[in-house]
């Protein structure tokens, strides 16, 4: 879906993907090969909770396929899905939340490796969202699977 589109046409299908649209999702940074991404989450009356915070399913549904999305970005003609997803709820989410994803070259490296040697790999990714106070509200861990 968004392989071979420019900055700017890859940025519009995050923000149009089906999970994202209703969320109002954002995109703040999007670098063409997808090693960082930067994302909004705004706190709205569709991602707000009964108590007035984030909605942890909000934060799950934007957590959940970046790391997959950016490691098909990285290594294309793989199949590449969400294996395990935990999300640590450190404290309520009562702002615009943005998510900081990175996908750091040490990672790309053993990916590499793994698939040559193995044939497969299931890298782990850590990141979080943070609130407008730059606190981080939600910390997760996504492991993708990368098979041929």
């Amino acid at each position: 879906m968004f392989d071979y589109m420019d900055d700017a046409s890859a940025a519009k299908a995050l923000e149009q993907f089906p999970p994202f649209r209703f969320l109002g999702v954002k995109v703040l940074q999007l670098s063409e090969d997808w090693g960082r991404v930067r994302l909004l989450l705004p706190l709205s009356r569709s991602s707000m909770n009964p108590g007035g915070s984030m909605f942890g399913g909000s934060i799950s549904a934007l957590a959940d396929p970046i790391p997959a999305l950016a490691a098909n970005r990285k290594f294309p003609g793989n199949s590449v899905w969400t294996r395990e997803m935990s999300v640590d709820f450190r404290k309520p989410g009562r702002s615009d939340l943005e998510l900081r994803f990175d996908f750091p070259d040490s990672t790309i490296e053993q990916i590499a490796l793994e698939l040559r040697e193995k044939g497969r790999s299931t890298p782990l990714f850590n990141f979080g969202l943070y609130d407008t106070d730059d606190r981080v509200v939600a910390w997760v861990c996504n492991r993708v699977a990368i098979r041929p």
